[in-house]
C-alpha cells in the first residue's frame, strides 16, 4: 500500500516539473505572476464548487496559512529565483527543500532528525545540480534568497499540514481547493500591481494555463495532499526531485536539449535519492551473524 501510495504522489511533483516548458513555450512571456494566478485561484473555486464543502473554525486561517505557505509565497519566490538566476541555479536552490524539511520536522513535529534522509537530500540536491547547472551559472544575492525562502516557505507549508493533518470527512480535493483558493487570493493584488492581465492571449496560451490549472493545480495538489497524509514528511518532499528531473526530460524531448554524460550522472544520483529516501533504516530485518566455529561445537 505504501509503494502504491508514493507512486501516486509522485505524479504531483512530476506534473509540476512540466511546468517550466509550459511557461516558456505556451504563455505570454514577462506575465509569470498572472500564470501563478491562473494556476492557482481557478483551480480552488473550480474544487470548491465541486465538492460544496468550506473550512469550519479553526480552518479558516489554517487554510489561509497554508495556502499562503504552499502556494501565495512560494509561487512569486520561486518566479523570483528564476528571473535573477539561471534556471538551473534556481532549480537547484528548490532541491533543498527535503534538506530544510528534514529539520523542520524536528521543530515542528518533535521528530527524530532522520539524518538517513537527511544525507539523501544532500545527494539529490548534488545530482539535481549535475543535472541542471551549466558551466556559466552565475548568482546573484537576491536570487538565491528568493530561491532559498521559497523552498522554505513550502517546507514550512508541508511540514504544518502534516501536523495538522486533514479534517475528519474533508476530501483531498476540497482540502486542495481551500489552499488554492487561498494562495490565489494572496497573489491577487501582487498582480494587479506588478504585472494585469496579458494583453494578448491565444490558443495555445489557453491551453497551457488550462494545463497549469486543472492539472499542475488541482489534480496535483489533491494528489499530492493526499499523499502527505499518509507518508513520512521527510521522504514527501524528497519526490520533489522529480520536478527539475522531468523539467530536463521534457527539454531533451520537445526542445532537443541533449544530455551530457555528467548530467546523466546526476539523472541516476537524483533517482537514487528519491528511491533510497523513501526507505526506513530501521525497518529493514536485522541479519544475525553467523555462529562462532566454537559455538558450533559446543
Amino acid at each position: 500500500m505504501t509503494t502504491k501510495t508514493t507512486a501516486l504522489t509522485a505524479l504531483a511533483p512530476a506534473v509540476w516539473g512540466t511546468t517550466y516548458i509550459v511557461t516558456t513555450e505556451l504563455l505570454p512571456p514577462a506575465h509569470p505572476m498572472f500564470a501563478a494566478l491562473m494556476r492557482a485561484l481557478p483551480a480552488g473555486l473550480i474544487a470548491l464548487a465541486i465538492t460544496r464543502t468550506l473550512p469550519k473554525g479553526v480552518w479558516w486561517w489554517r487554510s489561509l496559512v497554508l495556502g499562503a505557505l504552499n502556494i501565495g509565497m512560494f509561487f512569486p519566490l520561486l518566479f523570483l529565483a528564476a528571473e535573477r538566476l539561471p534556471g538551473g541555479v534556481a532549480a537547484t536552490l528548490g532541491a533543498t527543500q527535503p534538506i530544510i524539511v528534514a529539520f523542520l520536522a524536528v521543530a515542528v513535529l518533535g521528530e527524530r532528525l532522520s539524518t538517513w534522509r537527511l544525507a539523501w537530500g544532500l545527494v539529490g540536491v548534488a545530482g539535481v545540480g549535475l543535472v541542471v547547472l551549466g558551466p556559466g551559472a552565475a548568482l546573484d544575492a537576491t536570487g538565491i534568497a528568493a530561491g532559498l525562502a521559497g523552498a522554505a516557505a513550502m517546507g514550512l507549508g508541508v511540514t504544518l499540514t502534516k501536523r495538522w493533518g486533514r479534517p475528519e470527512g474533508v476530501r483531498p480535493m476540497a482540502f486542495a481547493g481551500w489552499q488554492l483558493t487561498a494562495g490565489g487570493l494572496v497573489l491577487v493584488i501582487p498582480v494587479a500591481l506588478t504585472e494585469g492581465v496579458p494583453a494578448h492571449v491565444d490558443a495555445p496560451a489557453i491551453g497551457g494555463y488550462l494545463w497549469l490549472g486543472l492539472v499542475g493545480g488541482l489534480l496535483a495538489y489533491t494528489i499530492w495532499f493526499a499523499g502527505l497524509r499518509k507518508l513520512p514528511v521527510t521522504a514527501t518532499a524528497l519526490l520533489g526531485l522529480l520536478s527539475p528531473l522531468v523539467a530536463a526530460t521534457a527539454g531533451a524531448v520537445f526542445l532537443g536539449q541533449s544530455l551530457s554524460l555528467p548530467q546523466l550522472a546526476g539523472f541516476a544520483l537524483a533517482l537514487a535519492a528519491l528511491v533510497a529516501g523513501q526507505l526506513t533504516p530501521s525497518a529493514w530485518p536485522v541479519s544475525h551473524p553467523r555462529p562462532k566455529a566454537a559455538e558450533l561445537v559446543s
